[in-house]
């Protein structure tokens, strides 16, 4: 149960900070799809606490990737649910190479904070 409050606690960081990051002009944009990927990451380990990181760092990266493929579909239904502030945050509105690239970086940095919290608990 510790390790979910963790966890929990790390997905809600996350995305407070990456709303903060969006009300300011000079962090660059990739900011916000890296911190993206870091909190897919953290949800992913949440929801599979006890699997391997090789397994939770696989399924991140599909999700991400499956979510930013996704925007290159473009249907009146689902453009006008990415037009919302849900949509948006969530589904993205437009695709980008380098957002596949942010996605990586920021699932990679879940793995150094996951491993940076393993170590300290076993010390």
């Amino acid at each position: 149960m510790q390790k979910r409050v963790t966890y929990f606690i790390l997905i809600i960081t996350t995305i407070i900070i990456g709303l903060i990051s969006r009300h300011f002009t000079f962090i660059p944009l990739f900011i916000g799809d890296i911190l993206w990927g870091t909190m897919v990451y953290f949800i992913c380990r949440f929801l599979f606490i006890d699997k391997k990181t090789k397994f939770v760092v696989l399924i991140s990266l599909l999700f991400c990737f499956c979510i930013e493929f996704s925007q290159l579909y473009k249907a009146p239904w689902i453009d006008s649910l990415r037009h919302t502030l849900f949509g948006r945050l969530v589904l993205g509105d437009t695709f980008l190479w380098g957002g596949l690239l942010s996605y990586l970086v920021g699932i990679l940095i879940g793995v150094v904070v996951d491993k940076l919290i393993k170590s300290t608990n076993n010390t």
